[in-house]
Parts: structure tokens; C-alpha cells; sequence
């Protein structure tokens, strides 16, 4: 299980890294789409005249103006920003849980533990990771007429030459106020669900000499999946506004895409977004965000489960 585990935390932490690597690879284009979407002030609907009106339009016009491989921009700071998340996060969990369980108050409440645990786990996986994600957003969000970075090395340097250490941060605190409920909610439905019967019944699911119980590929698929639309949707306007904060001061890299929002600070990003958007405006690109967040924790956790399970039965043959 992902908890009361007494096994190795690197255990864990290859499992994490695993299942990040895997993950990104499959739902990079819904991450591009997602984030094109955020960063658009025009409205999304099919009888404008934005640049991106529907999910499918999207991914035609991004691949007919900037190449099929397009819908992978991003993908090298992204994929080190989710083996850098996935491997902290997982350990951490894994970690705060054993330590909460100890505890005589909590030993009972699992709800509890595995809220706290998910929302320090995230956290702290966020801030090890975030400017890889500043990185990853610059580069889906510049346009092909202005190209400012060549790539992830040249953005780091740009970024810190012209921005100093701290434009690798922009969006910091909204991310941290999103992501600490975000992955609380996420572990927690995901540890109520996965163990309902409907889905999978005991019977069929073995457990090793160290009663580490099989999660299968059902229960798993089905709990992230359930995890991954209630936390999305909850912490969504936070989501949006941490995009569009993370491109201010990149008014030069997004000819072509429109209006630029630009803001202050987190209150004053949402605060405009609703004023200029209207309050559905907070919700922009929510559809293919929460496909997105459907898909990525359903693989995410099924990924997970899997390898500890390969993990735990190679040390056993041993």
C-alpha cells in the first residue's frame, strides 16, 4: 500500500520517479492545450475569433502551425519537473505518514493522516520542482513569431539573467495554496477508493510474505481517475492564476496569441481574470484540465502502484 509501509523510502521514491517519468511522456499535449488555454484572454468558444476555440481545434492548429512535435514543447523541463515531484513526493508521503501514525491522536483518524501527509508531501515536492515548471509554462507559452528561448538550458539562462533567481518563482504562493489542499484531496480519495470492493474484490488480489496487499490495475485506474477531478476541480482558479503570474514579464515571447493579462500578485490576477473574463473566466480551460488531471493521477497512481509491487517481488527473488 502507499501507507503504514515499513519498507525502504527509496522504495518508494524509485516507484514515484517511475510512474512521474511514464506519466508526463503520455499527457504532455494535454498539458500544452491546458496551459495555451489558461493564457488566453479572448474567450474559448467556437464562434470567436480567438486563437483557440475547442480542445480539437487546438491540437490541429497547434500541430499545423508549429508541427506535431509541438504538442511536446515543453517536454524535457517537464519531465525532469515530474521525476523531481513523483520521487518526493511518493517518499515524502510515505515518510510523514509513518511518522503520523505513530502518533497515539491519529493512529485511528486515516482521513486525517492522509490529508496532512498528501498536502506536506505535495508541498514540498513543489517547491523543489517549481522552476522547472516556470520553465516548461515560458516555453509552451512562447509563440513561433517570437521565439525567446532555444530550449531548457537557454531559458535558465535568460531567465535568470534578466529576471534574477526569483523570476524562477513567480506563481510560488498560489501554487503552494493550491497544491497543499490539491494533494491532500488527491491521497485521500484516492486512498478511500481503492480499496472499495465494487472494483476489484479481495479475493483476486494477492498479498507477498510482508502482507503488502496487490493493488489492482482497476481500483487504481478508477481512484486516481475519482482522485484527480475532485482535487483539479476544487483548487482550479488557483491553478489558472499561478500560468498566468508565471508569464509576467514575458509580454515578448506571446505575439500572436492575443491580449496579454497582465497582474500584481495572486488577488490581483484573480480579481481582473473575473472582472475582465467574468467569473467562468476562472475556469478557463477547466475541460481539458480535468481530463488531463483525470488521466495523469489515474495513470500516475496505477504507475506507482505497479512498479512497488515489480519492486518489492525483485527483492524478494533475491
Amino acid at each position: 500500500m502507499v501507507y503504514a509501509s515499513t519498507e525502504p523510502g527509496y522504495h518508494h521514491a524509485i516507484a514515484g520517479a517511475a510512474s512521474g517519468c511514464l506519466t508526463r511522456f503520455i499527457c504532455q499535449p494535454l498539458d500544452v492545450v491546458k496551459i495555451r488555454f489558461q493564457l488566453q484572454v479572448e474567450p474559448i468558444k467556437k464562434n470567436s475569433n480567438s486563437k483557440y476555440k475547442s480542445m480539437i481545434q487546438s491540437f490541429q492548429l497547434i500541430a499545423k502551425e508549429e508541427s506535431f512535435r509541438a504538442l511536446w514543447k515543453g517536454h524535457v523541463p517537464a519531465q525532469l519537473l515530474s521525476v523531481i515531484y513523483g520521487t518526493n513526493q511518493f517518499y515524502v508521503y510515505t515518510i510523514i505518514n509513518q511518522h503520523l501514525e505513530t502518533l497515539e491522536y491519529l493512529k485511528e483518524k486515516h482521513k486525517t493522516t492522509h490529508f496532512l501527509a498528501g498536502s506536506l508531501a505535495g508541498c514540498f515536492a513543489t517547491i523543489t520542482s517549481f522552476p522547472l515548471d516556470t520553465i516548461r509554462t515560458r516555453l509552451i507559452a512562447q509563440s513561433t513569431q517570437s521565439q525567446t528561448y532555444k530550449g531548457t538550458l537557454d531559458s535558465c539562462a535568460i531567465i535568470y539573467k534578466t529576471e534574477s533567481p526569483k523570476g524562477f518563482f513567480r506563481g510560488l504562493l498560489p501554487t503552494l495554496l493550491q497544491i497543499a489542499p490539491h494533494a491532500g484531496l488527491q491521497f485521500g480519495t484516492y486512498e478511500i477508493v481503492k480499496d472499495i470492493k465494487f472494483f476489484e474484490p479481495d479475493a483476486d488480489i494477492p498479498e507477498d510474505h510482508h502482507h503488502h496487499k496487490k493493488i489492482g490495475i482497476i481500483n487504481t485506474l478508477v481512484a486516481g481517475c475519482l482522485a484527480g477531478l475532485v482535487a483539479k476541480t476544487i483548487v482550479y482558479p488557483l491553478d489558472l492564476a499561478r500560468k498566468r503570474l508565471q508569464i509576467q514579464g514575458f509580454e515578448h515571447g506571446r505575439k500572436g496569441f492575443g491580449n496579454f493579462f497582465k497582474c500584481n500578485g495572486l488577488v490581483d490576477c484573480l480579481v481582473l481574470t473575473a472582472k475582465q473574463e467574468g467569473v467562468p473566466g476562472l475556469f478557463k480551460g477547466l475541460g481539458p484540465s480535468q481530463f488531463k488531471a483525470a488521466l495523469m493521477t489515474a495513470l500516475h497512481f496505477t504507475f506507482y502502484e505497479q512498479t512497488l509491487y515489480l519492486i518489492r517481488s525483485f527483492n524478494e527473488t533475491e
